[in-house]
């Protein structure tokens, strides 16, 4: 577990992906508002990277770098610490049901990590490391619904345990290229779970909803139930693959085929599409007399084709996983590949849901253009890192040092009238 930020300080957030890297780096206030401003951003086309994992340590360093400079350089500051998201090593949810004898003493907080450490330690799998351990809810001799046990007094102390984990190799080979870029890790997030911090209400992350992360190499699932992560997963299909049938049914390079997607790519048909024509060039032609024309409702076909078919995955995936129906008919999508024309019109078709697309939640010193989808999870690893890691005020430290203060004033008035 990673130190306690102290107030008054900075923090980076470092988002690799497979298409983009984003570096944000913010710094925290002092009030009681626990809030923080924006003051460097800086992002970077991603090289090195394929669905989500490193393909090239070289070249994923350079993309990092750039990023890291350009942010370091607005916000006139040196980082040597990254919150960092986790998209590769296909992460998967474990839950795990723990229970100890607390033998009918007050609960403390010994107890609660002494109950985690053993849950945690039940999963050990050679090939996965752990990402996250996180509690959704505790127990006292069988009556569940508990929130905070501490101060309760029981016999057992039970917990149900979410656990996060991903393949070992991918994930080794990210923290290398981090390292390599004299970066060292505050803490790893998943991808869809930061993306729900910075773009979810209070309200959608109690009653239930599940957050749909479509990034340029993956597609990343999380869903949020009374308040906690309670489900994530991951599909190896992103914002790549649909460039990457546009270039195959069309014949042409990819550079163009992202350009068609970014321009003209939609998900819906509507009644013109066949009578647009767009005008695609071919591979290997340099020659643009040699460019076909096609109607833009062929285009259109090969997006929807493939969205319909991740969209159907993700169903699929919540199914088994059981949370199809408990958590609740709301989805919320983010992510850069959720920003294609008519994305959240299929997503309600398929899903049978009610879909609204995920911007981050107001943040001062972001600026318009790096607060849409696409940079979610930047957001929401800053936001996690001020939840979890920033410190708190002591209080009773804070009384220590007045009573010393106060005693040292007695002190020194003794001697200046004795």
């Amino acid at each position: 577990m990673a130190k306690p930020i102290p107030r008054n300080s900075t923090i980076a957030a470092l988002d690799v992906g497979t298409t983009k890297v984003a570096c944000f780096i913010a710094h925290m206030g002092t009030g009681e508002s626990d809030e923080f401003h924006i003051a460097g951003v800086g992002y970077h086309r991603s090289r090195g990277m394929r669905s989500g994992q490193v393909t090239n340590l070289d070249e994923a360093e350079a993309s990092i770098r750039a990023a890291v400079d350009a942010a370091e350089q607005m916000s006139n500051s040196r980082i040597d610490k990254v919150f960092l998201n986790m998209s590769c090593g296909t992460p998967q949810s474990t839950r795990v049901d723990v229970e100890l004898a607390v033998a009918g003493h007050q609960i403390r907080d010994t107890d609660v990590r002494r109950v985690l450490d053993h849950g945690s330690a039940q999963y050990n799998v050679n090939d996965r490391e752990l990402i996250h351990c996180i509690p959704t809810g505790y127990s006292i001799d069988g009556g569940n619904g508990i929130l905070d046990p501490r101060g309760m007094y029981g016999d057992k102390l039970g917990v149900n345990i979410h656990l996060v984990t991903a393949a070992v190799g991918p994930s080794r080979n990210l923290n290398t290229v981090i390292d390599r870029c004299d970066l060292d890790i505050e803490d790893r997030v998943v991808t869809p779970y930061a993306s729900g911090l910075a773009c979810l209400v209070d309200d959608e992350k109690d009653l239930g909803v599940t957050v749909i992360d479509m990034g340029g190499g993956t597609t990343s699932i999380a869903v949020f139930l009374e308040s906690q992560v309670v489900y994530v997963d991951t599909l190896p299909l992103g914002g790549n693959h649909v460039t990457s049938d546009i270039a195959k049914g069309l014949s042409t390079p990819i550079a163009k085929a992202e350009r068609l997607k970014t321009v003209y790519g939609s998900v819906m048909q509507s009644p013109g599409d066949a009578r647009e024509l767009l005008k695609v060039p071919l591979v290997g032609e340099d020659d643009e007399d040699s460019a076909n024309e096609v109607p833009k409702s062929m285009l259109v076909q090969i997006i929807a084709a493939r969205l319909e078919e991740t969209f159907e995955l993700v169903r699929s995936h919540l199914e088994t996983s059981g949370f199809g129906k408990t958590a609740g008919r709301r989805v919320v999508l983010t992510g850069g590949a959720s920003q294609l024309e008519g994305v959240r019109d299929l997503a309600e078709l398929v899903l049978d849901k009610q879909v609204r697309l995920g911007r981050p939640k107001m943040i001062r010193g972001l600026p318009d253009s790096l607060s849409g989808p696409a940079f979610a999870t930047a957001v929401g690893l800053l936001r996690y890192g001020l939840r979890e890691h920033v410190a708190k005020p002591d209080h009773a430290a804070m009384a220590a040092a007045k009573n010393k203060r106060n005693i040292g004033r007695i002190g020194q008035w003794l001697r200046e009238n004795f």
